[in-house]
């Protein structure tokens, strides 16, 4: 059976579809995919050479480090693949973003608003997050290198603040033993149930969350009404953090799993089934204390 795929809604930083014909394990596959697998831009060194807040330097550089920006997935690429290979980064692996705030007679908020950034298309996505409070007198300056990361490195790459998936619901209704009473339709908050001809009648199936408020609410025992799974169809509901749109979101991670089949097929091909798994340097260290 072919795959496939039904936008169910997009407004602002949040969409919604069906997939068909696949199994949970792609379904887990792919949002796993969408949070932690494709590339965001997020700061990742911070040059201070002013900071007389009441903040130290590594607190500022953590607030500085989540705020995300917006990101332009076709003129950057990952650092690691770049042929700079600089730790300092090239003009096609790292933004350079500054900040010079300096509070005069009265306290100021500094705001992510206040970076600037050397280009346009990477800014925070919104210009009201807060990074710290300055008192008179008091002064924040610092250079910024924004790269593209991956969330599975640091949470501050995630570029979703929210991906979920679910099972479609299947909903079946007893024409015979339904007497029409309406306490299914009005125990749903969802709005999948309406009556029509004084019988229940679903709607708005991709609304359903699998709740089971109709069912319990039946008086009949068994209930008229049925509630089940449709075993191989999902919902998703992605949210972006604004760093990306997310339909971009769900592309880009199509295209990464479709990488990683990629490769795997060609280890197969080639006969590359078995990989030495190098144990972590500090996992020795401490095997060899223990042994002595």
């Amino acid at each position: 059976m072919p795959m496939e795929v039904k936008l169910l809604s997009l407004e602002g930083d949040t969409i919604r579809f069906l997939v068909k014909g696949c199994d949970t394990a792609f379904a887990n596959a792919l949002r796993r995919t969408m949070i932690a697998e494709v590339p965001t831009m997020a700061i990742d060194d911070l040059f201070i050479f002013d900071n007389s807040s009441v903040l130290p330097d590594e607190v500022i550089a953590h607030r500085v480090g989540l705020i995300p920006l917006k990101t332009d997935l076709d003129s950057y690429v990952l650092p690691e693949r770049c042929e700079c290979q600089s730790d300092l980064g090239c003009s096609l692996c790292r933004v350079v973003l500054t900040l010079d705030v300096e509070a005069g007679e009265e306290s100021r908020m500094v705001y992510s608003g206040d970076l600037v950034s050397e280009d346009p298309a990477v800014i925070p996505v919104s210009p009201k997050i807060p990074i710290v409070k300055l008192a008179p007198g008091q002064a924040l300056r610092f250079e910024a290198y924004a790269r593209l990361g991956v969330g599975k490195d640091h949470a501050k790459w995630q570029p979703v603040s929210m991906c979920i998936y679910q099972n479609l619901a299947d909903i079946g209704i007893d024409e015979d033993r339904c007497t029409g009473c309406g306490a299914c339709v009005e125990a749903c908050r969802y709005g999948v149930l309406t009556l029509e001809d004084g019988r229940p009648r679903v709607v708005d199936i991709y609304s359903c969350l699998l709740c089971g408020s109709c069912v319990e609410a039946c008086p009949l025992k068994p209930p008229a009404i049925r509630q089940d799974v449709v075993e191989d169809a999902f919902i998703f509901k992605v949210e972006s953090t604004g760093a990306l749109p997310p339909e971009r979101i769900v592309t880009e991670a199509v295209r990464v799993l479709l990488e990683k089949l990629d490769e795997l097929e060609g280890k197969v091909k080639r006969g590359e089934m078995d990989e030495e798994i190098e144990p972590f340097k500090g996992l020795e260290e401490e095997l060899g204390h223990a042994q002595t």
